[in-house]
């Protein structure tokens, strides 16, 4: 599940402080807009079946 919530890409070196926003586009410089939650996992990670297993082996 993605976030609604998007950071400026360019916050680093247009801005004091991130810039969050609702829209594809920052409102203060007009820059694109990303995703600013991380990914909940790694699809590339070789371990991640067997740390899954773990988890459900130990609930």
């Amino acid at each position: 599940m993605k976030s609604d919530i998007r950071v400026c890409s360019a916050w680093r070196a247009a801005h004091d402080c991130p810039v969050y926003t609702l829209s594809e586009t920052c409102p203060e410089c007009g820059e694109p807009a990303e995703n600013s939650a991380p990914a909940p996992f790694d699809p590339n990670d070789p371990h991640g079946e067997y740390r899954r297993a773990l988890k459900r082996r130990h609930r």
